[in-house]
């Protein structure tokens, strides 16, 4: 029963562990101890990492780890592909070695084995695909049709050059740091892929995160199945009910199911919980750039249009604060005017709700249609984005 417990406590750990690192800056968890763990995990481990590397080997103990650092979030390097691929294998092959001596079972057959496979394949070429290709790069010659193909509008995007590549910065698109390039339509650079997601990729960005999704939720209704299939075959509810005289319920049978399935199945268990946590967390992740692509917005934009909107929200508080004053001034250099109702003053309207809303106006939204078929079809890839000229820009 102790191991029981420890198997428990081990999974709940684990959950809570990826729930705060890959969702700890959700706003939902804000001021929660899910902030607070994330917080620890990409921030404070490693704020103590250094201190106790400066206390024992001091300045160049703590420049290795810097240097160490530089390489792996300012530099392209393969670090979490390869991670990637040793998670996805070692995943494969722990589910392979504890489960497919049950296939076929009861409730599945044996063509699962082959499809399993097949499945996970396509997941991995789904990667290399969105690793390796093109993000779409502005280069010289192709900066003009960019420009003409994503229009400035002069709000979060206005005429410039960029200052490292000294070619006309094309709207939409912005300068990854870590690739050294000028990318279309950014939407951010991944280092899962060591890679841009941009405007030629974001395609099978897209197909990798659903896939993948799809690929989980497929391991852990297989695992779930098989274990289903091992309690129909050993007819443990047959067992507890005859044998052990339980009641034949739901409430009376599932701590005794549960129990036996730990007992004989942890392995599976921990890996069907794996994968389901897994494809929650990919679920979230797909949903949300699937909102974007509906809305033809990369996660760049949505930065961008969060600080426009709070400039500008500022702006006319500060505008209608200023009004108020005025207003204010001018009354006690009037007349004096007759004494008023102090419950009415009370529930008066601040002169900040005066302020104008601040509307997003994304000039780049064309319909959902158009907005996907954007996605599945780059403006790039098209015939007639080399036949487009540049528009001279009037003043």
């Amino acid at each position: 029963m102790a191991v029981q417990w420890v198997l428990v406590v081990h999974g709940l750990a684990t959950l809570v562990v990826v729930v705060s690192f890959l969702c700890g800056q959700w706003p939902i968890f804000r001021r929660t101890p899910i902030a607070s763990i994330h917080h620890f995990l990409t921030v404070g481990a490693y704020d103590y990492l250094l201190r106790c590397v400066g206390v024992l080997f001091g300045v160049r103990g703590t420049n290795a780890i810097l240097e160490v650092e530089r390489f792996c979030c300012d530099r392209p390097n393969p670090i979490l592909q390869i991670i990637y691929l040793a998670i996805v294998g070692g995943t494969y092959f722990i589910v392979a070695k504890s489960c497919f001596s049950y296939i076929p079972g009861y409730y599945l057959s044996g063509i699962h084995r082959h499809m399993s496979l097949l499945a996970v394949g396509i997941g991995v070429l789904l990667f290399v695909l969105t690793s390796f290709s093109d993000p779409g790069t502005v280069k010289d010659d192709n900066v003009s049709q960019y420009l003409t193909a994503y229009p400035y509008d002069d709000i979060i995007y206005s005429e410039k050059e960029c200052p490292t590549c000294k070619i006309p910065k094309p709207a939409r698109s912005k300068h990854c740091s870590i690739c050294d390039r000028c990318v279309a339509r950014f939407d951010h650079h991944c280092g899962w892929m060591n890679n841009c997601i941009g405007e030629r990729n974001t395609r099978y960005f897209m197909a990798f995160l659903l896939w993948h999704f799809l690929l989980c939720v497929y391991g852990a209704v297989a695992i779930g199945l098989v274990l289903a299939g091992q309690l129909k075959e050993s007819r443990v509810i047959y067992v507890l009910t005859v044998y052990y005289g339980i009641e034949n319920s739901f409430r009376s049978l599932a701590p005794h199911v549960l129990q036996w399935f730990v007992g004989s199945y942890d392995t599976q268990i921990l890996l069907m919980v794996f994968l389901a946590i897994v494809a929650l967390l990919l679920a979230g992740f797909f949903g949300y750039h699937a909102s974007l692509c509906f809305t033809n917005t990369t996660t760049n934009e949505t930065f961008k249009w969060q600080e426009y909107i709070n400039w500008q929200r500022k702006l006319n508080e500060a505008r209608a604060s200023t009004a108020a004053l005025r207003a204010s001034l001018n009354g006690m250099s009037s007349e004096v005017s007759p004494r008023k109702s102090k419950w009415r003053a009370f529930f008066r309207r601040s002169p900040l709700e005066d302020a104008k809303l601040v509307v997003k106006e994304n000039k780049y939204d064309k319909g959902l249609i158009q907005n996907i078929n954007e996605i599945i079809v780059p403006l790039s890839s098209r015939s007639s984005f080399s036949q487009k000229k540049p528009k001279v820009r009037r003043e």
